[in-house]
């Protein structure tokens, strides 16, 4: 492995994470591009379609040869898990073939993993806290079928990689991510308020009370930078986490204390379809306060709020694994979320 400053390349640039390894790699004094299908602000951006062979290598070698490190958060989700598995192995396979075509010095990959490594997407009974070294299950499943790709090309490769698993991301930077749930909680509340109601919890009682974790999407750039610059952890996978658990009946609370509101007992609600007509009423708010996206179904993902807010199971991982090769930092829920609160706000995401 060489030293920083590096050449990285980050595939899924617009999301969450691709954002927070960005403002990390760049704060160390990486030479940081993005790869994304549309121009990505504030990055240098190789606009490319990962499920175009031919456009891939092209714009790989036209514009990303010299890549030493891949941060690897692209993703295309599917219903159906055989397509969503052979779809996003062959993005991948389009990525590195295109690297190897190009003669790209490259030197590991990182690539991010969800709980769904464990099978909770299947209605599992997930062992808790999950460990890395659980057993699999049955696939298909992106997330293995990528990393078999993976461990089967670095065995000739000069490169290794790095698996790291975050879970339900925190952040404030981004919009129109489907994925971040400081969003559906900062519009939820919103909404809420501007109809004169409680924050009311809008999922089931029972998840209102299991054990939840947050990875800080700050926690988790700065994770990244560590998978990609320490050596001896080539081949590995890694839980990242706040290395914290909530209930929401707590912090549910926490959060309409911070934000001046009262609650009240959950309301379970399929969030997509009871948010359906309250597009009107959010460009009213996005007008009068000067929000930057006044589309509310450009702006918020209300089904991963609905996956999120009806989960009925512990969901922890044990992050001693990471903690025990070096990365150390933890992170308080409450700390996280209301934070990312804050950012929203000074964004102009939320009023």
């Amino acid at each position: 492995m060489t030293t920083l400053p590096m050449n990285a390349l980050i595939a899924g640039a617009s999301g969450i994470i691709g954002h927070a390894a960005a403002r990390t790699l760049k704060a160390d004094d990486a030479s940081v591009k993005g790869l994304a299908r549309h121009e990505v602000d504030g990055m240098d951006t190789v606009r490319v379609d990962l499920t175009d062979a031919r456009g891939t290598a092209q714009a790989i070698a036209r514009e990303a040869a010299d890549t030493t490190h891949v941060f690897y958060a692209a993703l295309a989700p599917d219903d159906s898990l055989s397509v969503e598995a052979e779809r996003n192995a062959g993005m991948l396979a389009n990525l590195l073939d295109a690297l190897e075509a190009a003669g790209a010095p490259l030197e590991r990959v990182v690539i991010y993993q969800g709980f769904k490594i464990y099978g909770i997407h299947l209605g599992a009974d997930v062992p808790t806290p999950a460990r890395e070294s659980d057993p699999g299950h049955m696939p298909p499943n992106l997330y293995q079928a990528q990393e078999a790709q993976l461990a089967r090309r670095a065995k000739d490769a000069s490169w290794d990689y790095v698996a790291l698993r975050p879970d339900v991301m925190v952040d404030g930077n981004v919009h129109g991510n489907p994925m971040n749930i400081a969003l559906v909680v900062g519009v939820f509340a919103t909404l809420s308020r501007e109809l004169g109601l409680p924050l009311r919890f809008p999922g089931s009682e029972q998840a209102y009370r299991v054990l939840m974790q947050f990875t800080d999407a700050d926690l988790l750039g700065r994770a990244s930078l560590w998978a990609a610059s320490t050596q001896g952890i080539g081949g590995e996978a890694f839980n990242v986490t706040n290395g914290d658990v909530f209930r929401w009946q707590r912090l549910w609370e926490d959060v309409a204390d911070y934000l001046g509101m009262t609650t009240a007992s959950p309301v379970p609600l399929d969030l997509p379809a009871h948010m359906a007509d309250k597009g009107d009423l959010w460009r009213d708010i996005a007008r009068r306060h000067d929000l930057v996206e006044p589309d509310l179904s450009k702006l918020v993902g209300w089904d991963f709020g609905n996956f999120i807010f009806n989960t009925e199971t512990d969901v922890i991982s044990d992050v001693n694994k990471i903690h025990d090769a070096g990365f150390q930092e933890t992170e308080a829920a409450r700390t996280s979320l209301l934070r990312a609160l804050d950012t929203l706000r000074a964004n102009r995401i939320i009023p």
